[in-house]
């Protein structure tokens, strides 16, 4: 009998083919079957996007962060990187019994805080007790509407050889420090989540050369990119010695045999841009405070056999596959 285990929620390869044979199988229609971070909605008046996603992240207070802040983050992130301004959010909330009053509370001024600092507000919410044991604490639902800028063409069709590959800034930040604090691990540096909503940054550098944009959340930059040439055809190509990455993640990964290519993150995003304007959107990706650390870390090629390769700083080629199994489960 088959069985679902946690790697099918690694949003890796398990993950992919569970979401193609079962939930497209039974659930596809036009929308769903482009499997955005958002699916794109026209009205009479505007064009809208729409997403939905949750929440299991242990522990819930992490540096940098909490599931709360984590919960608005998500949501907002998909649907900036779907090329639209988040304007409204639903919030469901399930606990346990007895779960604490003053950590319910503290979350829910966290969730609050966020949504003000994003520039949204939750207009609709749903709060479940089960049973104590049948869930791990607390978990979060959010939905989230948002309006899509006059100035987005956000399309995978519209990736082309020859377009560039930016990354808003340093890889893993948001792993690392849930590692730390699930392990209470002993570490001479503290890593802080990258955890943070980016649409701001997105209305800051927005125009119709940025082709494609998402956030690289489980599976972390290498299995994105996977995606991205998987559903354009093309194959990327990066370069090791562009991609920036915290010295105390890299630390952090090669003490315990991580990849920080694959290591989730919270609060970047991947921009697939023309390459004639692709140093103008660095620059202004840089003048954002979320952006600061951005690089240019590779290309599209023209070949089309749906790989990622990665040019080592030895002058090797590495394949990046798609993530099989789990780095680390419970990561949002």
């Amino acid at each position: 009998m088959k069985t679902i285990t946690l790697s099918h929620g690694s949003g890796g390869k398990m993950m992919q083919d569970l979401i193609k044979d079962l939930f497209l199988k039974n659930l596809g229609n036009p929308f769903l079957n482009e499997l955005g971070d958002a699916a794109f909605l026209n009205c009479r008046t505007k064009k809208l996007t729409y997403t939905t996603d949750s929440f299991v992240v242990k522990p819930l207070f992490f540096p940098g962060g909490d599931i709360g802040k984590l919960s608005v983050c998500g949501t907002v992130n998909d649907l900036a990187v779907s090329g639209a301004m988040p304007r409204y959010l639903s919030c469901g909330i399930i606990v346990e019994d007895g779960f604490s009053y003053a950590i319910l509370e503290k979350i829910t001024i966290s969730i609050r805080d966020t949504c003000k600092f994003a520039g949204v507000n939750i207009v609709a919410g749903d709060f479940k007790v089960v049973e104590k044991g049948a869930i791990d604490g607390m978990f979060i639902n959010t939905s989230g509407i948002g309006e899509v800028l006059n100035n987005s063409e956000i399309a995978i069709p519209r990736i082309r050889p020859g377009d560039k590959i930016i990354i808003s800034g340093t890889i893993g930040d948001h792993a690392a420090s849930i590692l730390l604090a699930r392990e209470d691990l002993k570490f001479k540096t503290r890593i802080k989540s990258d955890c943070s909503p980016l649409n701001k940054l997105v209305s800051s550098i927005i125009c119709r050369d940025i082709k494609f944009m998402r956030d690289p959340t489980r599976g972390g930059l290498a299995t994105t990119l996977n995606e991205i040439s998987l559903a354009s055809g093309y194959n990327i190509a990066i370069e090791e010695s562009s991609i920036p990455i915290n010295k105390s993640v890299r630390v952090l990964c090669e003490i315990l045999g991580f990849d920080p290519l694959y290591m989730a993150n919270e609060g970047k995003l991947i921009a697939i841009v023309s390459k004639d304007v692709a140093a103008n959107v660095l620059a202004k990706m840089k003048k954002h405070a979320l952006g600061r650390d951005a690089r240019i870390i590779g290309e599209v090629k023209k070949e089309k056999d749906k790989k990622v390769y990665l040019k080592t700083q030895s002058g090797g080629l590495r394949i990046l596959d798609m993530i099989t199994g789990e780095q680390l489960p419970r990561i949002c």
